[in-house]
């Protein structure tokens, strides 16, 4: 998925929201979301039912509309979408763009009062500020109840996770030399080895807050970071840090996805992110993207089948990306090891903080190419 910068860039929110004004008629005037009296009543019958009787009378009324409309983001979705049509003839109409278009579509459709979408699947800043005004319904059931709790958000559901973590070249960095930590990196034997990615404010404030955590202080936590970004290579892009980093621009990539990462090691290449000698450096820090219903969905009985699907035999799908599912597995990638999660409240409230602090940061780096 094309990498956004933590939540949202500000100047675009900040142009977003100015161009929409006022988002939907009842943020301007109560705190009840914008609902269809229709979707209303089909959200609410489906959500309170459960097993065989729900999901056959899902099915029935999500056949009975025939389609669906589906917003989204993720590069990876059209296996999930053939996999949902196939297995119950429901049309999906797809419009896919980056999470900054597809957030600023919906706003722009919300204060025109047209329902263009019925589900949206981003990552979870937009996901935050589509919440944040009141545009989703809650989704409910025992489906939902299987995903992660870092995932069981108030406004909407993850169907997949972001992992960040620390990858290096297989052919540059040998067995114990391996980082087992993001602290190590600050070494000077590391200096124009190590690859950081501007858009990462996201993973920058969860390890920020752990290292507080840690007995740090906001002084020493921030020369840390500075002196990694002095080792450092800037660049733009997780699929461009991980295909740099096969290539031998850098040996270290301090905040890589590990999907970015397994795509690679699948396909021969020397990247990795943990092997069979050297388990992964730790804390790794997940951040969920996901989906959430709207309130104004004219196939209501399809967005709840679409959550259903997503939460269910999607799962498959997305871990056949190398994406991590919201549903743990037998196979969790994820099982055993240290995470910590970013402060979903802190990125959708203070996000010029930290996009100022990480801007900051890494003007110590050399920016990639140049």
């Amino acid at each position: 998925m094309k990498k956004k910068a933590l939540i949202i860039p500000v100047a675009l929110l900040t142009a977003v929201l100015s161009a929409c004004g006022s988002p939907t008629a009842s943020s301007a005037g109560d705190s009840k979301p914008k609902v269809d009296n229709h979707a209303k009543q089909v959200f609410d019958k489906f959500n309170g039912m459960t097993g065989a009787e729900r999901t056959d009378a899902l099915v029935k009324a999500a056949k009975d509309e025939g389609k669906l409309s589906l917003y989204t983001s993720n590069t990876d979705m059209d296996d999930i979408v053939k996999g949902f049509t196939d297995k119950y003839d429901i049309d999906v109409a797809v419009y896919r763009g980056n999470s900054e278009s597809v957030l600023q579509r919906i706003l722009q459709e919300s204060k025109a009062g047209f329902a263009g979408a019925d589900l949206i699947e981003t990552n979870s800043g937009e996901l935050n500020v589509i919440g944040d005004e009141d545009l989703f319904y809650p989704y409910k059931g025992e489906f939902r109840d299987a995903v992660r709790p870092e995932g069981q958000k108030d406004d909407w559901t993850a169907d997949r996770f972001n992992a960040f973590t620390i990858a290096y070249n297989t052919d540059m960095v040998k067995g114990k030399d391996a980082p087992t930590s993001l602290d190590q990196l600050a070494d000077p034997k590391w200096k124009g080895k190590v690859s950081m990615e501007v858009g990462d404010m996201d993973w920058f404030s969860a390890m920020y807050g752990y290292y507080l955590q840690q007995g740090k202080s906001e002084q020493e936590v921030t020369d840390l970071f500075k002196a990694i970004a002095s080792n450092a290579k800037i660049v733009k892009g997780h699929t461009v840090q991980a295909e740099l980093l096969s290539a031998g621009e850098f040996a270290v990539g301090a905040s890589m996805y590990t999907h970015s990462v397994q795509k690679g090691t699948e396909k021969g290449r020397p990247i990795a992110w943990r092997t069979a000698a050297n388990p992964p450096a730790q804390p790794i820090v997940i951040r969920p993207n996901g989906a959430g219903l709207l309130g104004t969905a004219k196939h209501p009985a399809a967005a709840l089948l679409f959550m259903d699907y997503l939460l269910t035999d999607g799962q498959k799908a997305i871990a056949d990306a190398y994406r991590i599912g919201s549903v743990p597995t037998a196979d969790d990638p994820l099982a055993g090891l240290k995470t910590i999660e970013v402060d979903e409240d802190e990125m959708l409230h203070n996000a010029k903080k930290w996009d100022d602090l990480y801007a900051k940061v890494l003007e110590g780096g050399k920016v990639s190419g140049k």
